[in-house]
């Protein structure tokens, strides 16, 4: 007597062998496929904290005041899908208690435009797309890469026109998730020049002059999740200055601001997003691969022990 495999066991084991080759697939190819910095955003972030500011009313620098930064985030999405890459435009505003009111960004204390375009894999800087500031570098920016590493990162300041290193210091919680704190500082710098009274920098003899504008930060860090380098907590304490030309102190601060970080409602924001895109990536490419992988081996063994048995010859 001749026995034949029945058809269940031949589904068994053809769902087996599927799985078996679904699992590296997962994790070799859709996973690496699924890194890709999102280009459908629209993401508002707030700093605040106290500081000191210029008022041009009263041409005297108004201490211990609140100062205010917030950061809008809009992806372009006609021109990511044309181009292939991320293309982000960035409204920041500084606000002192008077401006916050107006609830105007051409009123804020200090208005910028910028438009940051990024490889949608790697994150490093691509120039096209009517990118601003043009010469923007480094590695990290409103984001950092995918798969953050316990490295030195280049962070770019937009208020310095330059990338400043970040090293990394230990981990970090954040609304009790933890992620990789990087720190770096800003040693005093000059940035550019303008025109104003010379009594203001200390040259009263002299009507108007170039005096020149100096930035530095005291305290940069940045908590960055590891699996999507999304920044879900950051804290900055910049100091603008004037100086009248070649001389080697300040004389004017045009605004100071003492661990200006993310506000509580930012921090969940960013920790919620951070974790809902860190969980995707791991179901993708850990817990997916890994159940296809289990799965499959468990109803190949049974598929393959069910055709035997069918096949067996009896006498």
């Amino acid at each position: 007597m001749r026995k034949t495999a029945s058809p269940f066991s031949l589904v068994l084991l053809g769902l087996g062998v599927f799985l078996l080759v679904l699992a590296p697939m997962l994790a070799w190819y859709v996973a690496p496929r699924a890194q890709r910095t999102p280009v459908d955003v629209d993401v508002t972030t707030v700093f605040t904290g106290t500081g000191s500011y210029f008022d041009t009313g009263t041409l005297r620098t108004k201490n211990r005041q609140k100062i205010t930064v917030t950061r809008h985030v809009l992806g372009d999405v006609a021109e990511s899908e044309r181009s292939g890459r991320a293309v982000w435009d960035v409204s920041t505003t500084v606000d002192t208690p008077v401006t916050l009111e107006l609830k105007d960004p051409r009123k804020a204390f200090q208005w910028t435009l910028e438009r940051w375009v990024t490889d949608r894999r790697t994150n490093a800087p691509v120039h096209c797309c009517k990118e601003a500031p043009t010469r923007f570098e480094g590695d990290a920016y409103l984001k950092f890469p995918f798969d953050v590493q316990r490295r030195t990162y280049r962070w770019w300041d937009n208020t310095l026109g330059a990338a400043v290193p970040l090293r990394f210091a230990g981990t970090k919680h954040v609304q009790g998730y933890e992620g990789y704190r990087f720190t770096g500082t800003v040693a005093p710098t000059r940035t550019g020049s303008r025109q104003v009274p010379g009594r203001l920098v200390g040259r009263p003899a002299q009507g108007q002059v170039q005096a020149e504008e100096w930035y530095a930060n005291s305290g940069i860090e940045m908590v960055v999740e590891p699996r999507t380098g999304r920044i879900i907590n950051a804290s900055i304490s910049p100091h603008k200055t004037l100086r009248a030309p070649g001389a080697r102190t300040d004389a004017v601060t045009l605004l100071r601001g003492s661990g200006l970080e993310f506000t509580p409602a930012t921090q969940r924001r960013q920790v919620a997003l951070a974790d809902a895109d860190s969980t995707r990536l791991k179901t993708v490419g850990e817990t997916a691969p890994l159940a296809a992988a289990v799965a499959g081996g468990g109803l190949t063994l049974f598929g393959v022990v069910l055709v035997v048995r069918g096949r067996r010859r009896f006498s």
